[in-house]
């Protein structure tokens, strides 16, 4: 089987940060999460249960209300893990969704906070993803907080960040620093890229682990089951994977 491609080295990172959850929600537009979830789903099968639900996909949505209900599943304790990105991360685990420059006269406006703040308050296990890993988006201090990564003491909290995952490295979060750590760096990059790339400080050993790559058993099942699955929702970015993986076959054959 060929080697790994850069998103499968996402997509599996995704399963591992979800080991252990029983219920993952999904927001719109974020195909790699949800293959992470599909995944984690597929691995833990006949072990334990994992519940998938995926703003936007029929077959894995149980809710009938979109996003009211997610929100209601969060508030009540029922929603382990979820995934936020941003315009701008901070070493802090701040998140900037609306623009850069000064509120209001922002030069960039974003989408918007939407229930940013209230998902990061309350679900247990929220990583933060975003593929781009540059200074313009992991920066010291966001313009605008429109989800905090941290909240005073007294401040009542069961929710909020456990790691950033980019296309460059994996970072773990310590809240009580607070900060993050840097714990693997993908196949293709090194320490003085990521330094260079991020706009923050951040810990991290002399030597930085490498991102784990999957094992024969779990590629297989990424490609069959989960990559199938994902097609349900996300047709044309398992359309381009099937693609890429197409290419990375003919490389890979004989001439």
């Amino acid at each position: 089987m060929s080697a790994a491609l850069p998103r499968e080295i996402l997509i599996c990172t995704i399963a591992r940060l979800l080991d252990g959850v029983r219920h993952v929600a999904v927001g719109a537009s974020s195909p790699m999460p949800a293959a992470g979830a599909m995944l984690r789903r597929a691995l833990d099968d006949g072990q334990r249960p994992v519940r998938l639900s995926i703003l936007g996909s029929v077959e894995h949505n149980f809710f009938t209300n979109g996003s009211a209900e997610l929100f209601d599943s969060a508030g009540q304790g029922r929603l382990d893990a979820f995934f936020l990105g941003g315009g701008q991360i901070d070493g802090q685990a701040n998140v900037n969704l609306v623009g850069v420059g000064d509120y209001p006269q922002v030069k960039v406006r974003w989408p918007g906070s939407f229930g940013s703040a209230y998902l990061y308050f309350t679900v247990p296990r929220v990583i933060l993803f975003r593929e781009e890993h540059s200074p313009r988006v992991l920066v010291d201090k966001v313009d605008f907080i429109s989800a905090p990564g941290t909240s005073a003491p007294g401040v009542y909290r069961t929710g909020g960040p456990v790691a950033l995952l980019t296309g460059k490295a994996l970072f773990r979060f310590d809240k009580a620093r607070p900060g993050f750590t840097l714990e693997s760096v993908h196949p293709g990059h090194d320490l003085d890229e990521i330094r260079a790339a991020t706009g923050f400080a951040f810990d991290h050993a002399e030597t930085p682990a490498a991102t784990p790559a999957p094992d024969t058993a779990t590629l297989s099942l990424l490609r069959g089951r989960v990559l199938d699955e994902l097609a349900e929702t996300y047709p044309a970015f398992a359309a381009e994977w099937r693609s890429d993986l197409a290419a990375l076959t003919r490389e890979g054959s004989p001439a």
